[in-house]
C-alpha cells in the first residue's frame, strides 16, 4: 500500500520500513581483507579461486561431455557436503568475529579442502591417466610439470590467504587440508575401480545418445588425440574443398 509523502510523493510502506529489515550478505562469495593491504587484496582474489575452478568445471561438462569430467564434478559437490556436515559435527567457531556477517562455523575449512581435493584428484589424473601427450617426451614432462605445479600453488595461496585474511585458524585450515586429500584418494579410487568399468555401457543408453556423453578411458590423451583428428579433418575437408573448386 502506498501513502503521500510531504512533498506529494506517493511512498511504498514497504520501502519505507526498508531500514527496520536485517540484511545478510552471501558469505559464500564475500570476502574481506584490509583496506589499504595490497598483498591482503591479492590474497582475497585468490581466495576465490574455487569459484572459477567450479565454472570452469561446468564450461567442460557443457562442452565435453566426459562421463570422467561428470564424475570428478559430482565429486567436489559431495566433497563440499562433507566438509558442511563435518562443520556442523564440530561447531568451531571461526578465528575472528566479523559482526555477523559470517554465521558459518570455521573447521574445517571449506575452501582449503575444496583446493586439495582438486589437486589431489588433478595429480592422480596426472600420474594415471595421462599418458602419452604427444612424441616428445620433453614436452610431455614439462607439460605434466606446469599442471601439477600450478594446482599445488593455488592450493597453497588459498590456504594462506584463510589464514592470512583471519577467516580460518592454522589448524582450520590444516584439517581442511587434510579431509581433501584423503576424499580425493577416496573418490578417485571409487572413479576408478567402480565407475570407469560401467562408462561404456552408460553411453550406449539412449539418453547419453542425446546428450551427447562419451567415454575417452581409453584414450591414452585427450588433448592429443583431439589435436590429430582436428587437424587431419580440417585437412581432409581443405583438399576437399579446393578440389570442388577446380571443377
Amino acid at each position: 500500500m502506498a501513502t503521500l509523502s510531504e512533498n506529494g510523493n506517493f511512498v511504498s510502506n514497504s520501502i519505507s520500513d526498508i531500514e527496520s529489515v536485517d540484511w545478510v550478505p552471501l558469505s559464500l562469495t564475500l570476502v574481506e581483507y584490509p583496506k589499504g593491504d595490497i598483498f591482503g587484496k591479492f590474497l582475497a582474489f585468490i581466495s576465490l579461486a574455487p569459484f572459477g575452478i567450479g565454472a570452469g568445471f561446468v564450461s567442460l561438462i557443457l562442452f565435453r561431455r566426459d562421463l570422467h569430467t561428470i564424475t570428478f564434478f559430482f565429486g567436489t559437490l559431495f566433497n563440499e557436503v562433507f566438509n558442511y556436515f563435518l562443520k556442523h559435527s564440530i561447531c568451531e567457531e571461526r578465528p575472528m568475529s566479523r559482526n555477523d556477517l559470517y554465521t558459518e562455523y570455521g573447521m574445517p575449512s571449506s575452501h582449503a579442502q575444496f583446493v586439495w581435493f582438486f589437486t589431489t584428484y588433478v595429480i592422480y589424473f596426472v600420474f594415471i591417466r595421462l599418458h602419452h601427450m604427444n612424441n616428445n617426451n620433453i614436452i610431455e614432462t614439462m607439460s605434466k610439470i606446469l599442471i601439477l605445479s600450478s594446482s599445488l600453488i593455488m592450493s597453497l595461496l588459498v590456504c594462506i590467504s584463510r589464514i592470512y585474511l583471519q577467516y580460518h585458524s592454522y589448524s582450520q585450515v590444516i584439517v581442511g587440508s587434510i579431509v581433501g586429500v584423503l576424499f580425493a584418494t577416496f573418490w578417485f579410487a571409487l572413479t576408478y575401480f567402480a565407475f570407469t568399468p560401467f562408462f561404456p555401457q552408460i553411453v550406449t543408453w539412449r539418453i547419453s545418445e542425446i546428450l551427447l556423453l562419451r567415454d575417452t578411458t581409453l584414450i591414452p590423451n585427450v588433448l592429443w588425440f583431439e589435436y590429430t583428428n582436428i587437424r587431419q579433418e580440417v585437412r581432409a575437408r581443405s583438399r576437399k574443398l579446393v578440389s570442388m573448386k577446380s571443377q
